[in-house]
């Protein structure tokens, strides 16, 4: 199991998964990253998108995510979730949904950094339907 990474995706209700897999590719704030066992230790924050999850023994799986934390350290990758869907149960009802918070929340920031975030959310959103 050397070679294999310990990944665990948490929501704010619950563990989601605790496995030991090939290699997770999340969706950072600064860009996509891939994760293997060994990787240096980092954290950032999330951006909304899709984690894929790699592991041979079980192909790879898709889940999106609305933002949160991700922590890599020495015992493996932890991704603290905000919102989660499988990527299969994600349907263009739902994903309407999401964008039409993301537009709430653009239209009540507060600040422009807040509106900023906000409408980079929405943005992100979009490109994910544009995939769909």
């Amino acid at each position: 199991m050397a070679d294999k990474l310990h990944f665990d995706l948490v929501s704010p209700e619950r563990l989601l998964l605790s496995e030991n897999v090939d290699m997770v590719t999340v969706p950072g704030k600064e860009g996509d990253f891939g994760v293997l066992a060994g990787h240096a230790p980092f954290m950032t924050t999330l951006r909304p998108g899709v984690i894929n999850i790699d592991d041979e023994g079980r192909g790879q799986r898709r889940i999106f995510v609305r933002g949160g934390f991700a922590e890599v350290t020495p015992a493996g990758l932890t991704v603290l979730a905000e919102h989660t869907i499988p990527l299969e149960e994600l349907d263009q009802g739902k994903l309407d949904l999401e964008i039409g918070y993301a537009e709430e929340d653009v239209a009540d920031a507060k600040s422009d950094e807040a509106r900023l975030a906000a409408q980079e959310r929405l943005d992100h959103l979009r490109q994910l339907r544009q995939v769909l």
